[in-house]
């Protein structure tokens, strides 16, 4: 098998200006995916998950928007640092009925929780409305998830 490697580096200025690192004008969605462990227990459920249990979570976060002159919409470092800061931090080896608000800790309920606390930093932040919130999934096991959309929020524009 054999390889090619670049004779030069590309070089801003010389052989790509930076007219030209934006491509396109379109809407792009972004992800980043996270997991977390938590323990919790479901009230007024006759299964399993009435009593105390835990789930490794996957958190899916998918934003949307335009790219900027660059080519970029949100760098994925800023979409970890959010979701950790606002999220994985609160929840992450955590017993979830004693760290979220008064709810049944269900999939469906803390997604919702989820987003909004997403939503919330991408405003407090600034980067709303060129940055948004399309979509947040939750796994809870692999193969059973919840999720929401900004259209399902009430936020679709």
């Amino acid at each position: 098998m054999e390889y090619d490697f670049p004779r030069k580096v590309q070089i801003l200025g010389e052989d790509i200006q930076k007219s030209e690192l934006k491509y396109h004008d379109r809407e792009v969605l972004v992800s980043k995916e996270f997991t977390f462990d938590s323990a919790h227990h479901l009230h007024c459920y006759e299964g399993k998950c009435k009593s105390l249990h835990g789930h490794t979570y996957k958190l899916q976060v998918i934003m949307r928007g335009k790219v900027d002159e660059r080519g970029i919409t949100i760098d994925f470092a800023d979409i970890k640092r959010i979701a950790k800061e606002r999220v994985i931090d609160k929840l992450d080896h955590r017993y979830l009925n004693d760290v979220l608000p008064p709810m049944n800790t269900t999939a469906e309920n803390m997604v919702v929780w989820m987003y909004e606390e997403l939503s919330g930093a991408l405003k407090a932040e600034g980067l709303y409305p060129a940055v948004r919130l399309e979509e947040v999934r939750l796994w809870e096991t692999p193969t059973s998830f919840a999720a929401v959309t900004a259209r399902l929020m009430g936020e679709e524009s």
